[in-house]
Formats: C-alpha cells, sequence, structure tokens
C-alpha cells in the first residue's frame, strides 16, 4: 500500500485494485458531510461499495460521534479501507447487514459496460454499472428501504451517462422522496448525487 494525499486534508492508503479516489468521491464527501452536519442525534451510516474508505473516513474524522459502517464486495478494498481505519466488511451489498440505517451512502458503479469491455480482477466491480449502467443500481434500490430507518436517506452518486431521470423515477416508485442535491460537470459527463429520502426533509 502507498500513502497518497487525495482530497485536501485527507491521507489515505491506497492499493493495487482499489478505486482511485477522484471527482465522484470528492463530491460525495462534501455531500455526506454536508447532511450529517448539524444533526443532534447520533446517526447510524453506511457506505455501501466503500472501495479505498475516503468517504466514511472523512465522516469519521469530522463527525466521529456517529456510528459507522461499510461493506464492499472486494477484498482488496476491504483491507484497503481496513487500513484507513474503516469500519469494513466483505459484501455484496447489502448481504449479511442487518438494522436500519439514518443514511446509507453509494457511490454506485455507473458506467455503461458492454462485455466486451470489462476489465480483469476485482477493479470491474468499482465502475462496471452493466450495459445500461444502472445494474447495481436497480439492485441496491432493490432492498436498500428495507434498511433505512425512519426518516432515513439514501445519497446515491451516478453519472448523465446512467440515465439520471430513469433512476430518479425508480427510487421514487420504491417510495422515496427524490432532490438532486449536487452535481459536478466532467468530461463528457455529469456527476450527480440523488437524495432518498422516506421524508420530504
Amino acid at each position: 500500500m502507498l500513502e497518497h494525499s487525495t482530497h485536501p486534508g485527507y491521507q489515505i492508503h491506497l492499493a493495487d485494485d482499489v478505486y482511485e479516489p477522484a471527482e465522484d468521491s470528492y463530491l460525495l464527501i462534501d455531500v455526506a458531510l454536508n447532511e450529517i452536519a448539524g444533526s443532534k442525534q447520533r446517526l447510524r451510516i453506511i457506505e455501501i461499495g466503500t472501495g479505498s474508505g475516503i468517504v466514511t473516513a472523512a465522516m469519521m474524522r469530522d463527525a466521529p460521534e456517529h456510528r459507522y459502517a461499510a461493506t464492499d464486495i472486494s477484498p482488496h478494498a476491504v483491507a484497503c479501507a481496513k487500513a484507513n481505519r474503516v469500519p469494513v466488511i466483505r459484501a455484496d451489498l447489502f448481504s449479511g447487514i442487518r438494522g436500519r440505517f439514518d443514511l446509507i451512502i453509494f457511490n454506485s458503479p455507473y458506467l455503461p459496460t458492454a462485455p466486451a469491455e470489462r476489465v480483469d480482477g476485482w477493479l470491474d466491480y468499482a465502475w462496471n454499472g452493466g450495459e445500461d449502467g444502472r445494474a447495481v443500481i436497480d439492485r441496491f434500490l432493490e432492498r436498500a428501504q428495507a434498511f433505512l430507518a425512519d426518516r432515513g436517506s439514501i445519497l446515491l452518486l451516478l453519472s448523465s451517462l446512467t440515465g439520471i431521470e430513469t433512476v430518479r423515477e425508480r427510487m421514487a416508485s420504491a417510495g422515496l422522496v427524490v432532490h438532486e442535491v449536487a452535481s459536478i460537470r466532467c468530461p463528457g459527463e455529469r456527476l450527480v448525487v440523488l437524495r432518498g429520502s422516506l421524508s420530504s426533509k
């Protein structure tokens, strides 16, 4: 593992076969910190697909009063996140998870990926969203609401390449109140964070 400075002020360990934090990671850090800022209760927060763990590590540093958990399907990502002191278990999305959470965070694999575009190894799981970019997002949304506490929320990061309106509709059909809370433009796409909530907060 090597130590690498990424988001200003954050030093994290990185590893081969683990997604290196980029614009999407930094956007999600900012949104997540804003989401929990000023909370008067101790929140239960889980990040699905944590990768290096930078998003949860940033929250733990800036808001240590909350309770954190994370998952990733990749054994390399789990080892990397553990090196960054993130409480993580190896799991496919919510497999093996119990309980309900006030905030669920997911930087989803959102790139439309044809079979011929797949790469060998665990890193493929970090960005391969299937042919329409929504294969993993759809699986996530099928289960996420069952893990939300009353008035709980989801922060879901995706790309304009994924079909933002289609995902919004899918979230709404799952009973969530959906808002676009942040976005940035990158070459060839727009990255967006959608907030899905069980209330109109």
